[in-house]
């Protein structure tokens, strides 16, 4: 592997000027300002909830913004991830060197505290980029060129990046793999016993209506870098786009779908996002209905009734279980969407709950159809 990551820093998103994405991330999900950059055009915006970190890149410039790149793309959304590695030049070289394209070779960023370095290189997967930092000479709040802003504490809802979903054209995925193993070390993750690493899982929507495909790749050793999942449509019959095919055809192209953020209690978590005015999806009124739901709830420690008013979805067996429950899209675009989700010992994702959610985008779809 070229440049093993060591830990994600920060998702970037670029968004035009006046779009109110740093404050919704503040208001409805808790984030916090970290940091902030205003310079040759950009206002670049770094929010925090405990490890999970977001800069959001406002306007645009002759040049590009700090620790990342203008993808000059006519839709707003998560264009870059940003890690740490051990050496940012020597890893830019050696990614040079596979034949990947590194539109933003090293630069060395100095202030008062400290130094960092970083290159950005530009990944297969659409209009998504990937910065590389090494910051080991900095003792700042965030990365050298940024003015700490001072911030209430936040509520905490969020405690860390879980998993990070790129929506990928079909039969991309086995590529992908390659790719990010081959460049920042990322190995096969399998959802299922014995699941070969070129077909992933497969989750059919039901009667031929087609389905996904999930391939998810992890760091080994190190969960500080969050899971990474490529989701592609499977063939099937459907009435209009599914949710892929979607985001493929509003973003121009495969990126990032959305991201998993980590809450140590979801039922506090959606209970504040919703109260805060935030849009979480419903799912299906014939999820909770399934036969051995209610069992299975209660086998979690939790109220049916409660889960099913908050919108939560819950799979699992053995002990073992995972609640998740998403937001609407968070641009007029319908693309980008954020997941909030609680692992009570589960390491997977649940089919039962990627069908729920599956079905309930294609009715919220359905709905923004008839509107």
């Amino acid at each position: 592997m070229a440049a093993p990551a060591r830990r994600l820093c920060h998702i970037a998103f670029h968004v035009p000027p006046g779009l109110p994405l740093a404050r919704d991330l503040q208001h409805f999900f808790g984030f916090q300002p970290l940091a902030v950059r205003e310079a040759a055009g950009w206002r670049q915006l770094a929010l925090r909830s405990r490890d999970a970190v977001f800069l959001v890149n406002e306007g645009g410039g002759p040049g590009e913004p700090l620790y990342g790149l203008d993808p000059h793309h006519p839709v707003p959304g998560a264009t870059n991830l940003c890690f740490d590695v051990a050496n940012a030049g020597a890893a830019a070289r050696e990614l040079a060197a596979l034949g990947c394209s590194v539109p933003v070779p090293p630069v060395n960023v100095r202030d008062a505290q400290g130094t960092a370095t970083y290159a950005v290189v530009s990944s297969p997967a659409g209009n998504l980029s990937l910065t590389l930092v090494e910051r080991t000479g900095f003792c700042g709040p965030f990365l050298p060129g940024f003015r700490p802003v001072s911030s209430a504490p936040g509520p905490g809802w969020v405690s860390h990046v879980d998993h990070l979903t790129l929506a990928c054209k079909p039969s991309s995925s086995p590529k992908l793999m390659r790719w990010f193993h081959d460049c920042l070390g990322f190995h096969h993750l399998p959802l299922s016993p014995g699941e070969d690493p070129e077909l992933g899982l497969e989750v059919a929507a039901g009667s031929g209506r087609g389905g996904l495909r999930l391939t998810a790749l992890q760091v080994p050793t190190n969960n500080l870098v969050p899971t990474l999942v490529l989701a592609e449509s499977l063939l099937g019959v459907t009435e209009g786009q599914d949710q892929v095919e979607q985001f493929l055809a509003r973003n121009g192209g495969p990126g990032l779908q959305h991201v998993g953020l980590y809450t140590p209690n979801i039922m506090e978590a959606t209970e504040g996002v919703a109260g805060a005015g935030g849009q979480l999806l419903t799912p299906p009124e014939a999820y909770y209905q399934q036969p051995g739901k209610e069992k299975q709830i209660l086998a979690a420690g939790h109220k049916p009734s409660l889960l099913a008013q908050q919108g939560v979805l819950l799979d699992g067996d053995r002990g073992k279980f995972l609640l998740q429950v998403f937001t609407k899209s968070l641009f007029a675009e319908d693309t980008f969407f954020l997941e909030l989700i609680q692992r009570q010992g589960a390491t997977g994702f649940g089919q039962g709950n990627i069908q729920a959610l599956w079905q309930s985008v294609q009715e919220q779809a359905a709905r923004g159809q008839e509107a």
